[in-house]
Parts: structure tokens; C-alpha cells; sequence
């Protein structure tokens, strides 16, 4: 699977994990920053990941800030963008099924290693559901 990750300074020891465990899995792996731990703005990388989803670049992202909220405010500017901010697996596993998220944001300060891989694991191996959920996610998009 081709995955695009981003973050800012907060994500960026998890987002440098999560490439090296994503990539021993076979996974081709896109980073767009952040890159090291010197204090960035999250827009700047947000929407570097959310135009790979867009331009199919990408399947599925995955993008870190410390909170979540920032970064993943700034992918949802994006039309065909559905990113969701998931901090345990039911919530990635719903944002799946229901939603058809293709941004998975984690609060990167509030969440342990162990819960990350979880959260990504289902994420990623979770397929939408579609059927009563289509008609809702095209409605997402308004403008």
C-alpha cells in the first residue's frame, strides 16, 4: 500500500516509528515532513499530505500533531478529503467503516506507542462499509 504520513514537531519520533514499521510490512512509505524535533507550523505538512491523497499520489495518510486537532483541521480544508481524529481503535475501525476517512490523525502527546500501532493496524486494514454510509459521505463535501 502506498501511505503518505506528515507531522509537526510533537508527531515526529512516532512519525519516524511508524515509517520504519509500516515499510518492514511492505508498505511504500511517503513522508512530507516534519523532520527533525525544531518547532514547525502543522498546516505547512498537512496540506502536503492531504494534495498526495488528492492527486492519488497516495491511498491513505497518516499525520501526527500533539493534540491532533490542528493538523487535522488544516487536511480538512481539502475537499476530497476525510481525515479523522482517531485515539483508539474503535474510533479508527468506525472512521473506516462509516466514514471512508483517508487521513488517520493521531494526538501524538496523548497517546502511548503500543496504542499508535493498534490504532494504525486497524486503520489501515479496515475497508468501508459503503452501502447506507455512501449517500452520507458524499454529502461531506458541500462546497
Amino acid at each position: 500500500m502506498k501511505i503518505g504520513i506528515a507531522c509537526d514537531h510533537a508527531g515526529f519520533e512516532y512519525k519516524e516509528k511508524l515509517k520504519k514499521l509500516l515499510s518492514s510490512k511492505g508498505n511504500e512509505i511517503n513522508d512530507y515532513g516534519c523532520y527533525s524535533l525544531e518547532s514547525v507550523d502543522y498546516p505547512d505538512f498537512a496540506h502536503k499530505l492531504a494534495e498526495s491523497i488528492e492527486n492519488n499520489d497516495n491511498e491513505l495518510g497518516i499525520q501526527f500533531c500533539g493534540t491532533g486537532n490542528g493538523i487535522n483541521m488544516s487536511a480538512n480544508k481539502h475537499q476530497r478529503i476525510r481525515a479523522a481524529l482517531c485515539w483508539n481503535i474503535h474510533i479508527a475501525e468506525q472512521a473506516r467503516l462509516h466514514n471512508n476517512a483517508n487521513i488517520l490523525t493521531m494526538p501524538a502527546r496523548h497517546l502511548e506507542w503500543q496504542e499508535v500501532e493498534k490504532i494504525v493496524d486497524t486503520f489501515l486494514n479496515t475497508d468501508f462499509e459503503g452501502g447506507r454510509h455512501e449517500n452520507r459521505v458524499n454529502k461531506i463535501s458541500c462546497c
